[in-house]
């Protein structure tokens, strides 16, 4: 916790988040054009952010692509504005910001990248994400997950499709690759996701990546932040825990 806030006290290092906020993925290139100092000095504040896990990087070739990451935000928001219940302004702030088929190369960048540490096994963490029940106990919108064949169907609770993951890639334990086919959207195109799994110690990493994501499903970004803070809630308590948005 003291190395998000440390990040966050420094006035060019909010101003490479709010630039990440604006446009994910851009390069030590792109956010140079946002300060007055060298390469070096931007770099330097990067690997600030990076550290506190308030970004996170993808490379592709000799690039390096940096992405917001508000999950460790949004806890310290939940431990430490929740009690004063000023949450609908704080979650304001967080705002933060196809092919179906076949495996990504090397030299695509997701649109949409996070990445969070959870307490419990390899085991429960692949579980969690390929059992359509788990889904159901984590998703902040679904109130049913039923699986039909290599497909995921999500439901809300008057009984309409909500979202159809069909998965296209699964390496045991480690890789998930799947469509995202929004059916509360039917025009909008399906995008991909990945998620990339890796043992820390008595954590697991995890790591979620969203490709050919269309500006019509921006608002995809926030649903990430609530369902994995739900997940990463349910594997470390056992409770099956939603956070859901804030009603006006």
């Amino acid at each position: 916790m003291d190395t998000i806030f440390k990040a966050l006290a420094d006035p060019a290092r909010r101003v490479l988040l709010d630039s990440l906020r604006a446009k994910d993925g851009q390069t030590l290139q792109n956010l140079q054009a946002h300060l007055d100092m060298t390469r070096f000095g931007v770099m330097k504040h990067l690997g600030v952010l990076e550290d506190a896990g308030l970004i996170v990087t993808r490379k592709s070739g000799r690039f390096k692509h940096h992405y917001l990451n508000a999950l460790p935000l949004q806890e310290a928001i939940d431990r430490w504005i929740d009690p004063y219940r000023v949450k609908p302004a704080a979650r304001a702030v967080l705002d933060l910001k196809s092919k179906l088929e076949g495996s990504l190369t090397m030299t695509e960048t997701p649109d949409f990248m996070m990445q969070t540490y959870i307490r419990c096994t390899q085991d429960a963490l692949w579980d969690a994400l390929t059992d359509p029940a788990a889904h159901a106990a984590y998703n902040f919108m679904a109130s049913n997950v039923e699986r039909d064949g290599d497909r995921l169907v999500y439901y809300t609770a008057d009984g309409s499709t909500m979202l159809v993951c069909r998965e296209t890639q699964l390496d045991p334990k480690s890789r998930i690759a799947s469509t995202f086919e929004p059916m509360w959207a039917p025009d909008v195109p399906a995008s991909r996701v990945v998620y990339l799994l890796a043992a820390q110690g008595d954590f697991c990493q995890l790591t979620v990546e969203h490709y050919d994501l269309p500006p019509e499903n921006a608002g995809v970004q926030d649903g990430w932040h609530r369902t994995m803070a739900g997940l990463k809630s349910w594997l470390e308590t056992g409770t099956p825990t939603k956070f859901p948005p804030t009603q006006p």
